[in-house]
């Protein structure tokens, strides 16, 4: 290479490298284009949608009486079993009675002995011959017998223990020989209606208000009466098969708990639901005409939630934009938008994790319910 060469080498490569440095430059926007994320965008909804919330229950009959004995006594007979169906006046228990079978036959011996006695005085006091006071003392000395008599006859029917109720038996804590009186703290059994059983559940405060403010009436007897329909999910988490309905709402609000009290009636013509069962009753609530927006097109940042908008740039290039937004429920893979969000605005629907604001983005618009797969059926 010549002295020549060599000196106008290092022109050249300026030239050069001024001449690609202007190349990419005019192709920047280009470039920027082609580097913009092919993401899919949806158009924001309203629907009507059904939330349900869970609480806690506790089962019972509509009816649980208590089987006691009302005089003391050795059980000499237990008629049934546990978990047997009976009738009401039919016989669970017999209790030894012999001691005052005895006392009986004594007193209506006096009550015989009483009766001989006005039997002999009524004709003398009708000739005059005796005093009509006599008579009225012997006939008060019969009453008192038969009174004694009938105390007596009535315990020994005490002895035979009916059920009170139609129902079913529940556990049985004392067997044949056991003593009991009218004083045990515990129950011979306890007989229980289930052909309708009552659940029991519990708001905090202002759930209660939340929701019987949201119900429909003017009072709360009209509010109870057009209360939806609860659902019972039993203790291995199926769906109990008849839905029930609210019927009462306590009027306190309870001081240890700061809860409101609620029972629900179902019905148990097959007797599926016991006396004691847990379970979650599901409350359902409906927003009509809520924005919707599926669970996956949102992100969270500080205990807040957000989705990407799409706006465009001071180049006029489509970006993203994260957008605060306030949740008041959720559904399914839905969450329903309190603030934040109104119908027919356009979001990012997938992909947000690869996203920061400013970013460009190119928008291919799809259906909402593609991505909010599968459709809930508490959609109306």
């Amino acid at each position: 290479m010549n002295t020549i060469t060599k000196n106008l080498m290092p022109l050249l490569l300026l030239i050069l490298a001024s001449s690609c440095g202007n190349d990419e430059a005019g192709q920047n926007p280009a470039s920027a284009k082609q580097r913009a994320m092919v993401l899919p965008v949806i158009e924001v909804p309203t629907k009507t949608v059904t939330v349900y919330t869970d609480y806690p229950t506790s089962i019972e009959g509509i009816i649980n009486s208590e089987v006691r004995a009302k005089i003391s006594g050795y059980i000499t007979d237990v008629l049934v079993d546990e978990g047997q169906k009976v009738r009401k006046g039919q016989t669970l228990f017999k209790l030894e009675t012999q001691s005052m079978n005895q006392d009986a036959a004594a007193a209506q011996a006096n009550v015989n002995a009483a009766q001989v006695e006005v039997d002999k005085l009524k004709p003398l006091v009708d000739k005059s011959i005796i005093s009509p006071v006599q008579l009225e003392t012997a006939e008060a000395k019969l009453q008192q017998a038969k009174s004694a008599y009938n105390s007596i006859a009535s315990n020994i029917d005490y002895g035979t223990i009916t059920s009170p109720v139609d129902g079913y038996v529940g556990s049985i804590r004392l067997r044949k020989g056991a003593l009991v009186s009218p004083s045990n703290a515990t129950p011979l059994t306890t007989v229980s209606d289930i052909s309708e059983v009552y659940a029991y559940f519990a708001m905090n405060e202002k759930e209660y208000l939340d929701f019987i403010q949201n119900a429909k009436g003017e009072t709360k007897e009209e509010k109870i009466n057009n209360m939806p329909e609860v659902i019972l999910i039993l203790a291995n988490g199926t769906e109990y098969g008849a839905k029930g309905k609210i019927q009462t709402i306590n009027s306190q609000v309870n001081k240890q708990t700061g809860t409101v009290s609620f029972r629900a009636q179902f019905d148990n013509a097959n007797g599926i639901l016991n006396n004691g069962n847990s379970g979650v009753i599901k409350v359902p609530t409906v927003f009509e005409n809520v924005v919707v927006v599926p669970k996956s097109s949102t992100f969270e940042n500080q205990n807040n939630r957000f989705v990407y908008t799409i706006k465009k740039d001071s180049s006029d290039a489509t970006v993203a934009a994260s957008k605060p937004i306030i949740i008041k429920g959720q559904s399914g893979n839905l969450y329903l938008i309190d603030s934040g969000l109104e119908k027919g605005e356009t979001i990012i629907a997938k992909g947000l994790s690869k996203l920061s604001d400013g970013m460009a983005v190119q928008p291919n618009k799809v259906d909402f319910d593609s991505i909010a797969q599968p459709i809930i059926k508490e959609f109306q």
